[in-house]
């Protein structure tokens, strides 16, 4: 399995597209969709649009293992999913739906058939944090009475206070699984030195 400097490299998008047809791949969003039901039970709501969560882990560690094409169908699966098993009183809105496929594809993008380095996890969050405040203002404004600037205001503040956590977090989760997942074939030597570096 090679490895890839960027998206546009030869190759990159044929890898990509090659994961649909993989079995084991999957299988393996199946998974990814159950622990992403599992951990959204483990939220914190903070309010009537904003909560933590950790299930972020669980569609990064898809986006690396199945690539940008495959968590197209990855995010769709996982977020309707997601919200017939466990809506926690949310409205079903197919924005959110948008919002999980295009943090998924940024993640894919950084991660998937790349060298794991603290750099592209701290970019890749950095920059799915930003659409999740951007999207996420504009679908409860939609969706509720108060207007965009309130709750792009509101998820902006936790989104900055919670990115430290969700990068030390996703670090840790690399860091543990990659190796393991190397050995077992499953992803290419990722992890430069067998250890995240900058």
């Amino acid at each position: 399995m090679p490895l890839y400097p960027h998206p546009l490299s030869p190759g990159y998008w044929r890898s990509a597209a090659g994961e649909l047809k993989d079995l084991r791949r999957l299988v393996f969003m199946a998974l990814m969709i159950a622990a992403c039901i599992v951990l959204s039970h483990c939220s914190i709501r903070l309010g009537e649009s904003l909560s933590l969560s950790v299930t972020f882990l669980a569609r990064a560690l898809c986006s690396l293992v199945c690539g940008p094409l495959a968590v197209i169908v990855f995010g769709a699966a996982e977020d309707t999913l997601s919200f017939f098993l466990s809506s926690g009183g949310y409205p079903y809105f197919p924005g959110y739906m948008l919002t999980t496929i295009t943090g998924c594809m940024i993640y894919a993008l950084f991660f998937y058939r790349a060298k794991i380095t603290w750099r592209r996890i701290i970019l890749a969050k950095l920059l799915t944090n930003i659409q999740n405040v951007l999207l996420g203002a504009l679908w409860s404004a939609i969706l509720y009475s108060k207007g965009y600037l309130y709750y792009l205001t509101q998820s902006a503040v936790k989104n900055a206070l919670y990115l430290p956590l969700q990068i030390l977090l996703l670090g840790f989760l690399f860091q543990a699984v990659l190796p393991v997942m190397q050995r077992q074939r499953w992803l290419p030597e990722q992890l430069p030195g067998g250890r995240l570096r900058w």
